[in-house]
């Protein structure tokens, strides 16, 4: 009962990793091409959307457990060696993969039928035919105006129409034999139109066409970007983006996508040519989706000129939306365990995601930039290398962000973030920071959101764990506990700290001196009279008596903690009823016990 903190004590604390990674909860794109002028996050259709789960609040990064588990975004996990009993596993997939592509040409056979007798789908069947039968240059514009007269509507079902009878194959044909710009753009103006299509139906077209129509798309895309002089370029250029978006909202297409050559080079192009800002927003916007998915994270990550693209968007680029995507985009590839190191030693991505959490305006790009970084301190081999950073400043922004963001999911991931930071090798660096433990005391107790008040009591407690007396900052630390000791939601963790840290012999006295924290001790006592019967109360309870307890140990403390504050609290705690109180009216006793041991004590203690 006397002796240094247990392990398991210890373990309690340096355990508490915060939730691991996260990943953007949506993805960038909509199902109809009416918004693609607003700015902001586009919420997509139930089925189009990433999960993989923000904290719980559809953030497709992941929900946060209470252990120290790493948690990762949907489809994330480790690599794990091939085996038996994954070969087995890698065959039954690809079993239910045919199965899913048999069935679905099953359904696709069956809509085409429905749809081509369908007589609502009539003009859609008649301006496909038209496409298809039309030969000489002036059949072909005039069957191209009428597709786009005919396409050009918001109603997703009908799109749908449009792809199972063989819109996109035919418009993907003629796109092939045409040579003029005009009727380059008013075609893949089309194509946009009828890929605003339902998830299955741009599935089944992406399966039938796509092989032919992604690699024209990103030809003539480069073609357009090298002849921006004409009129109709950066049109053209727009509605190419758009559809590649329009696939990207399906998470089933986006690895196949980035294995088209010549992908990841349009992508990377945004940052070298002078695109009109509608461009620019489209082509982040693009990278974000496909960042979205597992399975390209590694490759867009390892495409170097293309993360120099990104980050220069980040930080220089005027349009706040393409900022906002290349934010998002950082934070995808952060959430891939393969990528956590890598990036965490580039001093051009900490720097990136620094500047977007302190100065950018919109709530959404400091939000995954802070996002990014906590990813990365998941990381246990990244944590030195960020507190180091730069004199400091990863935690100085997250500081920053934890005190100041007006947004609560950035305040609660960058305490999360600092609560990753926090282990034996990082606490004395962190502790010395200027204001580190002010700002988390303060944030356990005044924060108007609960959950950033339980991860800045957490993220104090955490480094406290590995702070001794002959550290400069202990005493700074002392009272940083007393303040984060009127926290009401940190279910008792900070009043456990007070506990394991009077259990060390070489503390006690330091403590007992320290002041206000006797007087904090015993009204941690004294709350369960005035609140109601409470687990979290009872526990603050009794471990500030069993403080006391340890505190009275050392002989040199008797005089010294002998007031009337303690006094009172050992009464109470003596005076529990009920089996809840047992622990504290034992340690309550020990501690008068120990106290009268002093003679001078006495006639104050009777």
């Amino acid at each position: 009962a006397t002796g240094p903190p247990t392990e398991d004590e210890k373990r309690q604390y340096s355990d508490y990793d915060d939730n691991a990674t996260y990943m953007s909860h949506h993805t960038q794109g909509s199902n109809s091409s009416g918004v693609y002028s607003q700015g902001g996050r586009f919420v997509p259709s139930p089925n189009n959307s990433a999960t993989g789960g923000r904290d719980g609040e559809g953030s497709g990064r992941s929900v946060v457990p209470s252990g120290g588990a790493s948690v990762v975004s949907t489809g994330s996990g480790p690599r794990f060696a091939p085996s038996v009993a994954g070969s087995v596993s890698s065959s039954r997939a690809l079993d239910a993969s045919l199965q899913d592509s048999v069935r679905q040409k099953t359904v696709a056979k069956r809509k085409r039928r429905e749809y081509a007798k369908d007589p609502r789908y009539a003009p859609v069947k008649r301006a496909v035919d038209e496409l298809n039968k039309a030969i000489g240059p002036e059949k072909r514009r005039s069957a191209i105006e009428r597709a786009c007269t005919e396409f050009d509507h918001q109603d997703e079902p009908r799109h749908g129409a449009e792809l199972y009878l063989g819109a996109a194959n035919v418009l993907c044909l003629v796109l092939s034999m045409s040579d003029q710009e005009e009727e380059i753009r008013s075609v893949c103006s089309a194509l946009e139109m009828v890929y605003r299509a339902e998830r299955e139906a741009v599935i089944v077209s992406y399966q039938d066409v796509g092989a032919a129509l992604v690699p024209l798309l990103l030809r003539l895309l480069e073609r357009c970007e090298k002849g921006r002089k004409v009129i109709s370029a950066e049109a053209t250029i727009a509605n190419i983006s758009k559809i590649l978006l329009h696939m990207t909202r399906i998470s089933e297409l986006r690895v196949p996508l980035v294995g088209h050559p010549g992908m990841l080079a349009a992508l990377e192009r945004v940052a070298a040519l002078p695109l009109s800002m509608e461009n620019r927003v489209l082509r982040m916007r693009l990278l974000a989706n496909l960042a979205n998915s597992e399975g390209n994270k590694v490759t867009i990550f390892e495409q170097a000129s293309l993360m120099e693209a990104t980050m220069k968007v980040a930080t220089l680029d005027k349009a706040e939306n393409a900022r906002e995507y290349a934010s998002a985009v950082l934070m995808d590839l952060s959430s891939c365990p393969a990528n956590q190191v890598s990036m965490a030693r580039m001093d051009k991505v900490l720097a990136t995601l620094v500047k977007l959490a302190v100065v950018e305006d919109k709530v959404e790009t400091r939000e995954y930039a802070v996002s990014g970084l906590q990813n990365l301190a998941f990381e246990k081999q990244n944590r030195m290398q960020l507190v180091s950073y730069g004199s400091g400043v990863v935690v100085e922004a997250l500081k920053k962000c934890t005190s100041s963001d007006s947004n609560d999911k950035t305040r609660r991931r960058s305490a999360g973030a600092l609560t990753n930071l926090a282990c034996d090798e990082t606490a004395e660096k962190m502790a010395n920071h200027s204001g580190l433990f002010e700002t988390l005391a303060q944030a356990s107790v005044a924060d108007k959101n609960t959950d950033v008040q339980q991860r800045a009591t957490l993220a104090l407690t955490k480094l406290a764990n590995s702070i001794t007396v002959k550290m400069s900052c202990w005493d700074t630390l002392l009272d940083a506990l007393i303040k984060a000791s009127q926290c009401t939601v940190g279910d008792g963790i900070v009043s456990a700290m007070f506990r394991v840290k009077t259990r060390s012999e070489e503390n006690r006295t330091s403590m007992a001196n320290h002041p206000r924290l006797l007087e904090t001790l015993a009204q941690l006592c004294l709350r369960t009279k005035d609140v109601e019967n409470t687990k979290a109360v009872y526990k603050n309870c009794e471990n500030a008596t069993k403080a006391i307890a340890h505190l009275a140990n050392d002989p040199l403390n008797h005089k010294l903690i002998c007031n009337k504050h303690i006094l009172t609290a050992l009464v109470h705690g003596a005076s529990l009823a009920g089996p809840t109180g047992v622990v504290t009216r034992d340690a309550a006793i020990l501690a008068m016990e120990r106290m009268a041991m002093e003679h001078s004590n006495r006639p104050m203690m009777a």
